[in-house]
């Protein structure tokens, strides 16, 4: 769980196993991750803070899959397979001057350059793009995924964040608004299914991901706040989170 303050490094503060059992006991992360016993939920709270991770300007609320607790090593690829579930709402989100909600990522799937990868390329941390961003955009649901600049790119420039893109993005037919939604990602190889309330399917297959197959992965969930202004924050309920592979 990776939380809006800093620890005493100054970096953000981060809540492990097996201490992220007791969240609810933890005085730090009181404010931003919390259960909601009227609601039946845990709320991730964010704001703009000083507290970002390497590679961002925005801060988080949000929790990283381990498949291992306490280890960061061991993750996915899209042949193992991959399934995440939630159950979620927007609980409140601050204006931008435009007179739009404020944006958060709520979902992703993101990648990971393992140790030999990451020393392939003289990388100085394993950070690989994240594959899909799923976010809570003003009351709809938005999909953010990457694509291949050059399709016929060697493996080693294929470990190179600069070597992939963002696509146009895309927004699911359904607003969501402030009520109650359901979504799915499915993984398979070369496959990757977004599904909003068990009606409405978003299915990439495509040579993008069949290229993206060289990398590890892992979910995440939360609230990723996509906003530096002034006073602006949001807060978001998970009611169901489920993870398999």
């Amino acid at each position: 769980m990776t939380l809006p303050v800093t620890n005493e490094k100054g970096k953000p503060y981060n809540i492990s196993p097996p201490e992220i059992l007791d969240f609810a006991k933890n005085e730090v992360a009181k404010p931003y991750m919390y259960i909601d016993s009227t609601k039946g939920a845990i709320v991730f709270h964010a704001m703009p803070t000083n507290s970002k991770t390497a590679n961002t300007k925005y801060t988080r609320s949000e929790l990283r899959e381990q498949m291992e607790p306490g280890n960061n090593n061991k993750n996915w690829t899209f042949a193992d397979g991959a399934y995440m579930k939630g159950k979620i709402a927007m609980d409140k989100s601050t204006r931008a001057s435009n007179g739009k909600y404020h944006r958060t990522i709520i979902m992703q799937i993101h990648g990971r350059l393992t140790n030999e990868q990451r020393d392939l390329i003289g990388e100085k941390d394993n950070n690989a793009p994240p594959m899909l961003k799923i976010y809570w955009d003003n009351g709809k649901i938005r999909i953010k995924t990457k694509t291949l600049k050059n399709l016929n790119a060697t493996y080693e420039e294929m470990l190179h964040e600069k070597a992939w893109d963002n696509d146009r993005g895309f927004n699911f037919e359904q607003e969501v608004g402030f009520r109650k939604f359901t979504l799915e990602v499915k993984i398979s190889t070369g496959k990757m299914v977004i599904i909003l309330n068990g009606n409405e399917f978003k299915v990439y297959e495509n040579i993008h991901i069949r290229k993206w197959g060289i990398f590890e992965n892992y979910f995440k969930a939360g609230n990723y706040f996509q906003s530096r202004d002034k006073g602006s924050f949001s807060k978001v309920r998970f009611y169901e989170l489920e993870v398999s592979h």
